[in-house]
Formats: C-alpha cells, structure tokens, sequence
C-alpha cells in the first residue's frame, strides 16, 4: 500500500510540474515539455509538408527554428484548439525583407483540423501542415493544460 501511495504521489508531483520549456526536435518529430530538467511529457509531433531548414517566408512549408515563445492561445481557429508560437521575430522579419519575401506567420502548435480528428492515426504518420506543429486532439488538450502562455519553445531540426 506505502508503494501505490508514494507512485500515485510521484505521478501526480509530474503532472503538476510547471511546464517551463518546449523542446522540439524537427528530425526526430518529436516534443517535449521540461519542467526545469524533468521530462514532462513527450509527444509524436507533425510539421509542414518541407520540415528540414528554418523558415524563410510564407509558404515555405517549413516550421521556424530557435528560440520563440508561445504567447497566446486560440480556440477558435481551423484545426482543434492551438497555441502560437511568437515567429516571425526581429530576426525574421529583417532576413524576409532583405529576401523581398513576407516572413509569414500565424505559426501554431495544434490539433487536428476540425471535423478530421478521426484522421490522427494517420494523419501524424505524415508532415501535413502548412509549417505549424501538429499533435492529436487528445494530446492538445493535455498539451493545452500543461503549458503556460508565455513559455518558451526551442525548435531545432
């Protein structure tokens, strides 16, 4: 009984950790949240349709890399549920315009498009989106529930 105990306080001290960091690895397709230097939760992630490189410009179907902050979410968007990522920074924006390109933007961590969560078994077996982060429905929710507005994001290739 002392064992249940002490696991069911364990899992639950997990759950309750403060999500401070997202780490992304674009080549491994994979997330994860960090409380300080604890593995939160990892998750099977999907990007746009050309993953490999920073974003440069609209369209590109790249998700950006470095250092960004989600800095909002949205229930009301196209797909279930997102959270922004703050691209196009400072950074961006100067290497678009010295392209002559628009940066884009409106990149987000989100679920599947609406009406199509059904899909997710298959769906996450691909790069679909247009350069956002993509999880399930499910996983959006607790993704949802575990990260604070105002985190930040690390996403490297």
């Amino acid at each position: 009984m002392r064992c249940l105990m002490l696991g069911c306080m364990l899992l639950s001290s997990v759950a309750m950790a403060q999500v401070d960091l997202v780490t992304v690895k674009k080549s491994e397709r994979k997330m994860v949240l960090l409380a300080g230097d604890q593995i939160v939760k990892t998750y099977h992630v999907s990007f746009g349709g050309d993953p490999k490189g920073h974003k440069q410009q609209e369209g590109d179907q790249k998700t950006p890399e470095g250092l960004y902050i989600l800095d909002y979410k949205k229930e009301d968007s196209i797909a279930y549920r997102s959270m922004h990522i703050s691209y196009p920074n400072e950074q961006d924006i100067a290497n678009a315009e010295a392209k002559g390109v628009a940066p884009g933007g409106f990149i987000m961590v989100h679920g599947q498009m609406n009406g199509w969560g059904w899909l997710s078994p298959i769906n996450q077996r691909f790069n679909w989106t247009d350069g956002c982060i993509a999880l399930t429905n499910a996983e959006m929710d607790e993704f949802m529930a575990l990260v604070a507005v105002g985190t930040k994001i690390h996403i490297t290739y």
